[in-house]
């Protein structure tokens, strides 16, 4: 029960702290888990208020040639992880936002938007803005 969301990703088991993500929300503090889908369906279901963004590699061997890249896993390894990224893959139209990271640079400008545009929301808005706008509509 101490955990947000918790997972088994290739023989990893991985888990978010429930108290630490609301205490940083309660600090009004942006919250960003970087967590696979299992865990983003467990985190929806506990904050359907949340906002999820699935990014994707603009193809699988973009996927593969990064995967090996990083130096930090065997062969085998990559290999597992490239016959479960379909999967992975599929579960994108569950997710509120799509970033397609071909270039960096793009992707980066695109969550920065997705932050943006959520932190522009009426409804986190209204609060904070309830004064003025009471003032203007008189």
């Amino acid at each position: 029960g101490a955990f947000l969301e918790h997972a088994r990703v290739f023989d990893n088991y991985y888990g978010t702290s429930e108290a630490g993500v609301r205490g940083q929300l309660g600090a009004g503090l942006d919250v960003v888990l970087e967590i696979d889908w299992q865990g983003a369906r467990q985190v929806r279901q506990r904050f359907p208020e949340a906002v999820s963004v699935f990014i994707a590699p603009p193809d699988i061997e973009a996927l593969r040639e990064r995967l090996s890249n990083r130096g930090q896993d065997s062969v085998e390894i990559v290999e597992r992880r490239m016959a479960d990224a379909r999967n992975e893959l599929a579960h994108y139209p569950e997710y509120d936002y799509l970033v397609i990271n071909d270039d960096f640079a793009v992707a980066l400008a695109d969550l920065q938007a997705v932050v943006r545009a959520e932190r522009l929301r009426q409804v986190r808005q209204a609060a904070s803005a309830a004064e003025a706008l009471g003032a203007m509509l008189g």
